[in-house]
């Protein structure tokens, strides 16, 4: 299998960072809506969006546990595509489109970080944990029923940058009616030459395309978050005014497509 999709440039191939896509994907999801302050969301915003300020500030944590396959069974290479994220969307407009910017991400795995870099999302590396369920039940596996506990944290550089939790309430029968907004993201890769570090290579906004998008066992409740003031972190600057429901579900889907919507990228 040769592919010179990511770096490094090897011969075979094998060695490269990630495969190519298709790019298909598996994972646990904990999700907690909340809301920060509406200027702190405003600030994170590029150029090309708007506030949405019927949204008041509402923003969204995320925090996966996930599995990743590409044509060749990577999936069971699991030290190498298994992994776990912690990210924030934030509620914004384009040209009065309702969508999801995500301006922080943290993952714990190398080969997720080149594929989020490639896809705009701005991956850092940290720590991320969440509450697994198992078949065999037990005081160990919290149970998808009214009730059930779920807890999740995210450390990076040292420092604790989130925690939350979701106590179950009822499952959601029809999926559909969580609501979707399109995610969008800024591709940015920097020159390094002397003079043009302000001529980015690439820097682009582009949404995200996920096919065959699958949600299974989804249930809502109760959403906790805090996201502490950390050292030369900023995370903290959308700290929940409040917090809203809860979600925990799983969810897989296919990543073969990028839109681009607007390219500044230097000539």
């Amino acid at each position: 299998m040769k592919s010179h999709f990511f770096v490094p440039l090897t011969p075979r191939g094998i060695s490269s960072i990630s495969p190519p896509p298709p790019w298909h994907y598996a994972g646990d999801f904990l999700i907690v809506d909340f809301w920060a302050r509406p200027q702190a969301v405003a600030s994170l915003l590029p150029a090309e969006l708007q506030a949405d300020v019927k949204a008041e500030g509402h923003a969204q944590a995320y925090f996966i546990d996930w599995q990743f396959t590409g044509e060749h069974d990577e999936l069971l290479n699991p030290a190498r595509y298994q992994y776990r994220e912690f990210f924030i969307l934030v509620d914004a407009l384009l040209d009065g489109k309702p969508v999801m910017y995500c301006p922080y991400i943290f993952v714990d795995n190398d080969a997720a970080l080149a594929r989020g870099w490639a896809q705009g999302f701005p991956k850092r590396l940290a720590s991320v944990f969440q509450t697994r369920v198992f078949a065999a039940s037990g005081p160990a596996s919290p149970k998808l029923a009214p009730g059930g506990r779920f807890g999740a944290s995210a450390s990076t550089g040292g420092q604790r940058i989130a925690r939350a939790t979701v106590t179950l309430e009822k499952a959601v029968t029809d999926p559909a009616t969580l609501g979707s907004r399109p995610t969008l993201n800024m591709r940015h890769f920097p020159r390094l030459a002397a003079g043009q570090w302000e001529r980015p290579a690439v820097h682009e906004l582009v949404e995200s395309i996920m096919d065959n998008f699958t949600v299974a066992d989804a249930w809502m409740g109760k959403g906790e978050l805090t996201l502490p003031e950390c050292e030369n972190e900023e995370v903290s600057e959308l700290a929940p005014l409040r917090c809203g429901n809860g979600y925990r579900m799983s969810v897989s889907y296919d990543v073969t497509d990028l839109k681009t919507l607007v390219d500044h990228s230097a000539k």
